[in-house]
C-alpha cells in the first residue's frame, strides 16, 4: 500500500472549435493551486505499446517568442531527465549542445 499519494490536475478552458482559451493546473503537494498557464506538454509512457503518448497544449494568448523559449527549455529539460534517469551524461550534454543551437536559431539565446 502506498504511504502517499499525489494528484496533479489541468482544468482546460475551450472556445467552441475546442481551441484552449484558459489553462490552470493544480498541484497541492507542491502548493500550486488553480495556476494560470498558456502552455503545458504531458507525456506518458505506453509501457506495453513501448511509446509516449503526449498531449501538447497551448492556448491563443502564448506569444510565440514566449513559445519559441518553452521549447528551447523543454529541450534542455530532455537533457537533464536523460542524464537524471538514465545516467547518459555524454548524450546529455549532446542535446545540451544541440538546445544551445537550437536556442540561439530561434533567438531565444544570444551567440
Amino acid at each position: 500500500m502506498a504511504a502517499h499519494t499525489s494528484e496533479i490536475s489541468l482544468l482546460v478552458e475551450l472556445d467552441e472549435n475546442r481551441v484552449p482559451e484558459k489553462i490552470n493546473w493544480t498541484a497541492p503537494d507542491s502548493g500550486v493551486d488553480h495556476s494560470e498557464t498558456k502552455a503545458t506538454m504531458l507525456s506518458v509512457w505506453d509501457e506495453k505499446a513501448q511509446e509516449t503518448l503526449r498531449i501538447d497544449l497551448w492556448t491563443k494568448e502564448m506569444p510565440v517568442d514566449q513559445m519559441k523559449k518553452y521549447v528551447h527549455q523543454n529541450l534542455l529539460a530532455l537533457a537533464d531527465t536523460l542524464e537524471k534517469a538514465a545516467n547518459e551524461g555524454e548524450r546529455a550534454k549532446e542535446l545540451r549542445h544541440y538546445a544551445v543551437e537550437m536556442g540561439e536559431k530561434l533567438g531565444v539565446l544570444k551567440r
